[in-house]
């Protein structure tokens, strides 16, 4: 089976954001650059984890390598929306990161989910046989971006997930535009 790599080296445009209302909202990463935009689709809790770990991965750089760190932004950078179409290449399954010392670059790389993860958490002693990684076949963006980009991409990705509905005060759980049944007053609206 074929797959693809999306690879933005480095990109135009590389940023977090989502379509839809708050509440029903999808979380896309969208790279453009070299005329072509692609766009995949992740859960909130990706984005971030992805903006935690970028952050950890440039302070791993600064105190391992010397790599000059930006400060962050502390005016409001890219904040337009997602380039339109926004047409959903995969579902990212898994995200890895990793820093080029050589071009003090940091690589973000989002691998489709697929059905081989299944098989591979099932798998026993006789999936050794195939020294193939189990991503191999999978759809993959991979970009790279300078320290000040990556930095850029963590403002944004910050500023989009805590975009969405305010918490309530007393659980913490989310506030629909309705209200919503709160636990702590043992079920009535809020």
């Amino acid at each position: 089976m074929t797959h693809q790599v999306h690879a933005f080296e480095p990109p135009e445009r590389f940023v977090a954001g989502t379509v839809g209302p708050p509440g029903e909202r999808t979380f896309f990463l969208q790279a453009r650059g070299g005329g072509r935009l692609v766009s995949v689709a992740l859960e909130k809790v990706q984005v971030s984890l992805l903006a935690e770990k970028l952050e950890e991965l440039l302070t791993e750089a600064h105190r391992r390598f010397g790599v000059d760190l930006p400060e962050p932004p502390a005016a409001v950078g890219d904040n337009d929306p997602l380039d339109t179409p926004v047409d959903e290449e995969f579902r990212v399954g898994t995200l890895g990161l990793a820093f080029d010392v050589d071009t003090a670059t940091v690589v973000i790389e989002a691998i489709a989910a697929g059905e081989t993860e299944a098989e591979v958490e099932l798998g026993g002693p006789e999936d050794d046989e195939d020294d193939e990684e189990p991503d191999d076949d999978l759809d993959r963006l991979r970009v790279r971006l300078t320290p000040q980009a990556t930095r850029e991409f963590i403002e944004r990705a910050r500023r989009v997930v805590n975009a969405g509905r305010p918490p309530c005060p007393l659980c913490g759980q989310p506030l629909d535009p309705a209200g919503h049944l709160c636990p702590r007053h043992n079920g009535y609206h809020r």
